[in-house]
């Protein structure tokens, strides 16, 4: 790409990569809610996910942190994929390996610190030099130098036409320069959002507090404080007493008794997220393509959707669904059973020789073990014995990164860690890549994504996404089972938005009402 080009177009690289993933709404409102605003309020919410690191900024605990309203990127990227400006007003490609970001003027830290190229350096020298760098800028060689009295340059190793996505990851906030005086850095008193924390409680708890010299103008709440319950039908309880005014990703069975004509926000918003089921291709018995055709003709995806998680999800043909422009809306090849017991004898397993496996998966999103029940079935239909064994995600991950599992029930957003499906194909099945649970390499796939590493034009993007889903069908890697769905419910509150890439939720909007 040459240099220097014009403004305009230089930012042709950031708009059209995200309009390369229009997200799709199934439905839901936007928050508007009804009533009139209680000044300077207090609310209490019902989160989904606890911290589990500590609040670092570094791990998947930065979403927390980010939607508690505490931290900002440089970049945002909204639920339609957009990528806007946040700390950063503008950007444009300077080189091929080289991005420049214009910063907000006039904003400052919660500890009183202001905003400039030095903290911003700072902030993405230390998390690109951490030992395990998250997934949205591992492996770039992201290095960044102020340029100017109001901007920096952010470089990559090589040519990276999504590095503004990536810099909207939560895991790429700026704090204060004093938050990384420990480790992890501290988050108390060193963002920008509208909302500073004032006391954690563990894994139990966290409030919060108005930050009176947000940029973006007065909070409407006075306060915060975040309950994290990881029991959904918990969450749901609590709303239904009022001891929250918010919950998160309630059962379907009990989202739908709030309704709007009982003073309810309730969103349900289609979510660029797939349930998977990984299968180890590391050791037998899963590194025999025969064998993982096998259990993809044995699982009915259709009745999982609709039958066990009762129509709360919608069943995967491949990896990409209906919330993306560029996702399958094809309903998922009925099971084959004879057609998986073939394939099973042939790679040595039957009646005499049947195939145990064990089937991980984890507790805190509702659906998982209900899946893992129905998948465990499905499997014994052919001949599969499946012990299943639900553990915490987070001590398990090491052990999946390195292959040292047989079935692993995940349940992953393609769009998470960087809004832009090229870096989940990258991260999630390439064969360097840092994420590749399933432990795929293939030469032919990684010729078929490379492309992604230059591209521009988002229709040859798209084009790209659908056929790399294809070939993981053709090579059967892991079994794509559901896309699911995210909601939320709130109680005489406005300015609440259920957000498919769960970035935000405690906004300067965000008001009770009466």
């Amino acid at each position: 790409m040459p240099a220097a080009l014009p403004t305009r177009r230089r930012r042709v690289g950031v708009v059209l990569t995200c309009a390369a993933f229009a997200l799709v709404t199934a439905c839901g409102g936007g928050g508007a809610g009804s009533g009139t605003v209680v000044p300077d309020a207090q609310l209490t919410i019902a989160m989904q996910f606890a911290p589990g690191a500590g609040y670092g900024i570094d791990t998947d605990d930065a979403l927390v942190v980010s939607q508690l309203g505490v931290s900002e990127s440089l970049v945002a990227s909204g639920a339609d994929g957009v990528a806007r400006p946040s700390l950063a007003t503008e950007w444009a490609r300077t080189d091929p390996r080289t991005w420049r970001f214009v910063l907000r003027p006039n904003v400052t830290f919660q500890d009183g610190t202001p905003l400039n190229p030095a903290a911003v350096v700072k902030a993405l020298t230390w998390v690109a030099g951490v030992s395990a760098p998250p997934r949205a800028i591992k492996g770039i060689g992201l290095t960044a130098v102020a340029d100017g009295a109001d901007a920096v340059k952010v470089s990559t190793t090589a040519p990276d036409p999504i590095l503004p996505l990536r810099l909207s990851s939560s895991n790429a906030a700026i704090l204060a320069p004093s938050a990384y005086a420990s480790n992890p850095p501290k988050v108390q008193d060193t963002g920008t959002g509208p909302m500073r924390i004032t006391a954690v409680n563990g894994t139990q708890s966290a409030t919060l507090a108005r930050f009176d010299g947000y940029w973006g103008g007065r909070p409407q709440l006075a306060g915060v404080t975040a309950n994290y319950v990881s029991d959904p039908a918990a969450r749901a309880l609590s709303l239904r007493a009022g001891d929250v005014d918010i919950a998160q990703e309630l059962p379907e069975s009990s989202a739908l008794e709030f309704t709007g004509s009982n003073g309810f926000v309730n969103q349900t918003v289609a979510s660029p997220r797939t349930d998977s089921l990984l299968l180890s291709q590391s050791a037998p018995p899963f590194r025999d393509i025969r064998v993982r055709q096998a259990i993809t003709k044995a699982i009915d995806r259709t009745a999982l959707g609709e039958q066990a998680l009762a129509g709360s999800a919608v069943p995967a043909s491949e990896l990409f669904g209906p919330a993306v422009a560029w996702g399958s809306q094809e309903r998922p090849p009925a099971p084959d059973v004879e057609g998986a017991k073939a394939l099973l004898a042939q790679a040595g397993y039957g009646p005499q020789n049947p195939l145990r496996v064990s089937l991980g998966t984890y507790a805190n999103r509702a659906e998982l073990p209900t899946l893992a029940t129905a998948v465990q079935g499905m499997l014994r239909a052919v001949g599969v014995e499946a012990t299943i064994q639900v553990a915490d995600y987070d001590a398990k991950e090491p052990d999946l990164l390195a292959g040292r599992y047989q079935m692993y029930l995940l349940s992953r957003s393609y769009l998470l860690d960087v809004p832009d499906a090229g870096a989940t194909l990258t991260s999630d099945y390439s064969c360097q890549g840092s994420y590749n649970i399933n432990r795929y390499c293939s030469q032919a796939f990684d010729a078929l994504i490379a492309p992604l590493g230059t591209t521009t034009d988002p229709a040859a993007r798209q084009e790209i996404f659908q056929r790399a889903a294809a070939q993981l069908n053709t090579d059967a890697v892991g079994v794509p089972l559901v896309h699911t769905q995210a909601n939320g419910v709130g109680s005489k509150v406005t300015g609440y938005t259920v957000d498919p890439l769960a970035k935000t939720l405690v906004t300067a909007g965000l008001a009770k009402t009466e």
